[in-house]
C-alpha cells in the first residue's frame, strides 16, 4: 500500500533535450531526481527547475555502479524508506556531427548505464522506461518505410555508427532479460525523430540549426538533394506519449513513439526561413557519415495502448522553438 505522498521518479540525462523536457513534467505529479553527468548536456536546461523542492539534479556518471544512498542530498525525498517507484534511461548522445567522438560514450549508454539502471530497478521493484531509438529498425527501404513494433529489422553491426544503432538493439536486449529473469515492468519506447525547445546546436540536428543559422542571416544547410523526408514529433507530445507508457501495466513492452507524417526537410527550411524573417538561403551538401535514413512509426500500438496521438502541429512547434531560441540567446551565445 502506498503510504507516500509522492512518488520518487529517476531520470537519467535528465539534463538533455528530451529528458529535461521530461523533469519539468514529472513535477506535476512527482518528486524528480535529475542524474547527468553533462558531457553532452547542459546544466542551463534544469536551471530554471532546481529552485523546486521536488526537483534534485546530481552530476553523475551513469556508467558507474548507482547507489543512491550515496547522495544525502535524496534524504528529503526519503529515498531510503521510499526508495523510487520509477526510472526513465534516457542518457545516451545524439550528436551527428561529434558522432566520431562520442563512440564509446554511446557504447557504454547502451551496455553499462543499461544494466546499472536495471539493476537499480531490480533492487527498489521500480517500473521502468527505456528512450531506445527507431534506428533499431535498421535501413529505410522502397518496401519499408513504415516500421511497427514486430518488424524485426536489419541493422549492420560492424557499421560506422554501430555502437549507437546495434547498441540500442542491445539495450533492448537487456530489457528484454530483465523481463525474463526478474519479472521487470521495463518497457520500451522507439523513439522517432523529435525536436522542440533544449535541443543541442551546432551538432548537425535539423530543426535547431536551420533555425540559429536564419536567425543569424546564414545558409540553411540541407544534407542530401532536398527530397529526403523527414516525421518531426514536437517533444510535449514525445514527453506525454513517455509518461503514458510508463502508466500501462507490465503487458505493454514496446512502443512506436514519434509523427506518422512526414515532411520534406527543405519545406521545413524554407517554413522557418519564412517564420523568422530570415534572408537566408537553402544550399545542399553531401550527407554526413552518420546520417541516417529515417522511416515513419506505425502508430496502431502507441494509439490503442497509450491512447497517444501526436497533437502538436509543425507550424505549432516551430513557432514554439523559435521562441524559445529567441529568448534564450545569452545561452546560445549567438555570433554572426
Amino acid at each position: 500500500m502506498q503510504i507516500f505522498e509522492k512518488k520518487n521518479v529517476l531520470v537519467t540525462g535528465g539534463a538533455g533535450f528530451i529528458g529535461s523536457n521530461l523533469c519539468e513534467r514529472l513535477l506535476k505529479e512527482a518528486n524528480v531526481i535529475c542524474m547527468d553527468d553533462l558531457s553532452h548536456s547542459d546544466i542551463s536546461n534544469v536551471q530554471h527547475l532546481l529552485q523546486y523542492p521536488d526537483f534534485e539534479f546530481i552530476k553523475y556518471d551513469v556508467n558507474e555502479k548507482i547507489d543512491l544512498n550515496d547522495f544525502p542530498e535524496l534524504d528529503k525525498f526519503q529515498v531510503r524508506f521510499q526508495g523510487i517507484q520509477e526510472i526513465y534511461h534516457m542518457a545516451c548522445p545524439t550528436s551527428q556531427k561529434n558522432f566520431e567522438n562520442l563512440k564509446i560514450h554511446s557504447l557504454w549508454s547502451n551496455s553499462k548505464a543499461m544494466l546499472n539502471t536495471l539493476d537499480l530497478a531490480v533492487e527498489y521493484r521500480a517500473k521502468y522506461v527505456f528512450g531506445s531509438s527507431s534506428v533499431v529498425y535498421g535501413s529505410v527501404t522502397e518496401s519499408q518505410k513504415i516500421f511497427s513494433e514486430d518488424y524485426e529489422g536489419i541493422v549492420d553491426h560492424l557499421s560506422p555508427r554501430s555502437c549507437y544503432n546495434e547498441g540500442k538493439r542491445f539495450a533492448e536486449t537487456c530489457i528484454a532479460t530483465y523481463r525474463q529473469v526478474y519479472g521487470l515492468d521495463a518497457k520500451i519506447a522507439r523513439i522517432f525523430t523529435t525536436y522542440g525547445p533544449r535541443m543541442r546546436l551546432r551538432d548537425g540536428l535539423l530543426v535547431p540549426d536551420f533555425i540559429l543559422n536564419a536567425l543569424e542571416g546564414r545558409d540553411l544547410i540541407v544534407y542530401g538533394d532536398g527530397s529526403a523526408e523527414e516525421a518531426l514529433c514536437y517533444v510535449s507530445d514525445m514527453v506525454d506519449g513517455l509518461v503514458r507508457l510508463m502508466s500501462t501495466g507490465p503487458e505493454v513492452d514496446i512502443v512506436n513513439l514519434g509523427l506518422d507524417e512526414p515532411f520534406k526537410i527543405s519545406e521545413v527550411a524554407q517554413k522557418i526561413i519564412s517564420m523568422t524573417n530570415s534572408t537566408s538561403k537553402i544550399v545542399y551538401e553531401e550527407p554526413l557519415m552518420y546520417l541516417s535514413k529515417k522511416g515513419l512509426p506505425d502508430l496502431r500500438r502507441a494509439k490503442d495502448k497509450l491512447e497517444w496521438i501526436p497533437l502538436v502541429r509543425l507550424e505549432e512547434g516551430l513557432r514554439m522553438t523559435i521562441e524559445y531560441t529567441l529568448a534564450n540567446k545569452e545561452i546560445y551565445n549567438f555570433k554572426a
